[in-house]
This record gives structure tokens, C-alpha cells and sequence, in this order.
């Protein structure tokens, strides 16, 4: 065990009241692609950028094309949560984890067994009719073709937010709360690039602040620990 893992150790002994803010890195190590990584979807060939495809505009102009992106790379429900989610469900189970906040939109952190879970850009498992609300869950996603309808002729969105919309402000708030109150932030698997969701680190006036990224972040010189290693490596060696 390196020292920074020591010290991991320490503060999850000595702590229980830890919020973790995490993004697209926790779950490359469960094999579902992020955006920025060499191998990331930015870096594979589309007829439109990724980012392009994932607009609101976009959306609302081109449904078919959206839905062949969506379908070939945003429905994945081959991936298992790696050691990072399921440490972290272990943590929630033992009163030292007060909440996940994540960025990513996989249910990966709920199947690991987390219960506080804060979706800042929504999830894959959730569908509603743009027209009447109708819930549509992930398995009718997967078998539809085509524009996906509603049987009241509505078409069917993913409870996920894309670029040019807004936050769900009940979330923010709730992770708002967690971070301000929590005595011990770990940031993991993200570069922190994305806005608004890395701008509610500002909120945290606790202890410690760990950051856990491959890369480096705009918060490492803030970070009371620092370690670059894979996250689901690192949560591994730790005991709750």
C-alpha cells in the first residue's frame, strides 16, 4: 500500500461524514467510454461531434440521427460497477458516505448498492413522453427503432441532460447541501471540466478535500491528497 493510499485509509478511519463527486473516469474502468480519453467519443468518427449530436438543438432537429448515436453509444447495460462504486456502496452502508454525486448517466452507482445518489445530467434508465409524461424504462429504449414513441404519439427523451439544458435544480440544491456540510470531499475520475456540475466544489468548507484522477485537475494544488492512479485501483485497497 503507497502512502497516499495510507493516508486514504486515515481519513476513512478517522471520518464519517465523506461526500464523493465523481464523473466519467469512475466508470471507464467498467468499460463504458468517456469523452475526453484518447479513446474517448470525441476521438471516433461521426458524421457530427459527439457534443454536436448530444444538443438539445440537435435533438429537436435530427431525432433519428440522435437516436442511432444514442443507441450505439450511450445504452450500454453490458457494464458491472468496478471496485470504485461498490467501495463507495460499502462506505454509504457503514455511515461514513453521506452521498454520491455523479456525472455520469449509468446506473452504475446504484447497482453497486448506493442509495444517496445525485444524477447531475440524468440517466439512461429513465424515458418520459415529451407529450403526456409517460415513463418508459431502459429495456423499451433498447428494443426500439426509429424514433421511439409514445402510444399517445409523443416522442419518448431520455431523462439525460444535453448540452443546452439546464440542471434539475432539486439535484443541485441536494448536492449543494451534501457538499457544504461534509468534513471530507473525494473528487474522482474527472477532469473537472464540465459546467455547472464542477463549479458546486466551490460549496465545500470541510477538512479534506482528496482528489483521485488520472490526469490532472484545476483542483489539484487545492487537494489535501492527491492521487494519480485509476480510481477503482485505488478504492480497492481500501477497508471501510
Amino acid at each position: 500500500m503507497s502512502g497516499e493510499i495510507e493516508k486514504l485509509q486515515e481519513l476513512v478511519d478517522q471520518y464519517d461524514n465523506f461526500v464523493f463527486f465523481g464523473g466519467a473516469g469512475v466508470s471507464t474502468e467498467s468499460g463504458i467510454p468517456d469523452f475526453r480519453s484518447q479513446d474517448g467519443l470525441y476521438h471516433q468518427k461521426y458524421d457530427y461531434p459527439p457534443e454536436t449530436i448530444l444538443s438539445h438543438t440537435f435533438f429537436m432537429k435530427r431525432p433519428e440521427e440522435f437516436y442511432k448515436f444514442y443507441r450505439d453509444k450511450m445504452l450500454c447495460d453490458t457494464a458491472k460497477p468496478n471496485a470504485a462504486h461498490q467501495k463507495l456502496a460499502e462506505l454509504e452502508q457503514a455511515g461514513k458516505l453521506k452521498a454520491v454525486i455523479t456525472q455520469n448517466i449509468d446506473n452504475l452507482h446504484q447497482m453497486a448498492g448506493s442509495k444517496k445518489v445525485l444524477e447531475l445530467h440524468g440517466s439512461v434508465y429513465r424515458n418520459y413522453c415529451m407529450k403526456c409524461g409517460r415513463f418508459y424504462d431502459f429495456a423499451h429504449m433498447k428494443a426500439s427503432t426509429g424514433v421511439p414513441r409514445c402510444e399517445c404519439g409523443g416522442i419518448i427523451k431520455p431523462d439525460v441532460v444535453l448540452y443546452e439544458e439546464g440542471l434539475d435544480n432539486q439535484t443541485i440544491n441536494e448536492a449543494v447541501k451534501a457538499i457544504s456540510e461534509a468534513q471530507v470531499l473525494i473528487i474522482g475520475g474527472t477532469s473537472l471540466a464540465v459546467y455547472p456540475a464542477a463549479g458546486l466544489i466551490d460549496y465545500f468548507r470541510g477538512e479534506h478535500l482528496v482528489v483521485i484522477n488520472k490526469s490532472p485537475t484545476p483542483r489539484d494544488r487545492y487537494a489535501d491528497l492527491l492521487i494519480q492512479e485509476p480510481i477503482g485501483q485505488v478504492f480497492a485497497q481500501i477497508q471501510c
